[in-house]
């Protein structure tokens, strides 16, 4: 089984649009893996860019590979930890409401 590697760079982006893309060549992913990133819904990719919010998943990715989770097991993680994530922003949003 061949073993690619993610590399990630930190991109300032700016508050609040959540509609901007980054582009995909300056994250310095392979492009096989950036094709079985968006088959597992990890990544939405168009035109070679891919969403602002999903560069953070893709550092997230990297942290739990590191660890050494493999890609099928990672995806899960991430999708978990975006429930909880927004399990606790409902939690706070009752609490202050």
């Amino acid at each position: 089984m061949e073993k690619y590697y993610l590399q990630m760079y930190h991109h300032v982006l700016s508050v609040g649009d959540d509609d901007s893309w980054v582009d995909l060549n300056s994250l310095d992913i392979h492009p096989e893996m950036a094709q079985r990133l968006a088959e597992f819904g990890i990544l939405d990719i168009r035109e070679g860019y891919i969403r602002r919010q999903h560069v953070a998943r893709l550092a997230k990715l990297q942290r739990l590979r590191y660890l050494g989770v493999n890609l099928n097991g990672a995806a899960i993680i991430l999708d978990l930890l975006e429930r909880i994530e927004a399990l606790q922003e409902e939690i706070d949003r009752l609490r202050r409401g």
